[in-house]
């Protein structure tokens, strides 16, 4: 089964009573609290989830700009939101799904079965002739019942150690691979070793994901194979979670680092690599 579904075949599992809960995680850097939007007009059902307070630990800068939440704090949040052992989970936002990646990496690492991502995000399902309905959606708290780690993942030292061994790709914008600037975290650059594949190659034009053949041709362009491990990460392990998922549609298994640059950069003694190659300079 697809980890995808079209905008369509949400309507009919909708339609249909099935035990389905829908999960707005609308959020961006410059503007992360979505709620005023979710409010305005959101798909019928959906719950609104904070992607800072509920998909997200607290911790020191060390540990990185959003550090996973821990298990329970993930779990009561999931309950808040009205999942069921059972149930199928949908996220969207309306950003390209780069937040609601993130949603479904925790809850698929989590232990739910059935987790997909709404292709095309919000606009798909408005351009699908679908309605929206206003105001806040409060669920009846559910039951589910999660724990972690079904889903690699790497940690500070396995990122380091990854590129002598397989890939590990950097998916922020080029200028901040390059270190050209960086507006967010502590040092500018990127890990030695990673290769630049900004998130945003794995959509088209319309936010809908390739097809897994292209995404497994633009991965399999930067040195991606079937006999060796590839890591991910980003600015703060968020949009990392969306290639992720495309790495998953072109059937890789990809380990993510959560901590990702603002966990690296936060630490004096990591080495920064400078440029367009994986090497840079320090």
């Amino acid at each position: 089964m697809s980890p995808l579904i079209t905008a369509d075949a949400l309507a009919d599992l909708i339609a249909a009573g099935q035990p389905v809960r829908i999960l707005d995680v609308r959020w961006r850097l410059d503007r992360p609290d979505g709620r005023a939007e979710y409010r305005a007009g959101h798909i019928p059902t959906a719950v609104y989830v904070d992607l800072d307070r509920e998909l997200a630990g607290r911790g020191e800068p060390t540990d990185g700009r959003h550090p996973l939440p821990s298990i329970a704090e993930l779990g009561e949040a999931a309950r808040r939101w009205g999942i069921d052992d059972g149930d199928t989970v949908v996220v969207y936002d309306d950003l390209s799904s780069f937040a609601a990646a993130r949603a479904w990496w925790l809850l698929t690492d989590a232990g739910i079965a059935d987790v997909r991502i709404l292709d095309g995000a919000l606009s798909g399902w408005t351009a699908a002739g679908h309605p929206l309905e206003e105001g806040s959606v409060v669920p009846v708290p559910g039951t589910v019942t999660l724990r972690r780690g079904i889903l690699p993942r790497l940690t500070m030292a396995a990122a380091a150690a990854l590129p002598e061994r397989g890939v590990l790709l950097d998916v922020r914008s080029e200028e901040r691979y390059r270190g050209d600037s960086e507006p967010i975290d502590p040092r500018a650059g990127h890990i030695p070793g990673a290769l630049n594949a900004p998130t945003g190659g794995n959509v088209d034009a319309e936010g809908r994901f390739l097809d897994p053949a292209a995404l497994r041709e633009r991965f399999a362009a930067l040195g991606v194979t079937d006999g060796a491990p590839v890591g991910v990460y980003c600015g703060s392990g968020v949009t990392a979670a969306h290639t992720a998922f495309a790495l998953t549609l072109a059937g890789y298994q990809p380990h993510l680092y959560p901590g990702s640059w603002s966990q690296w950069s936060n630490h004096p003694d990591r080495p920064v690599a400078l440029g367009s190659q994986p090497g840079g300079r320090s």
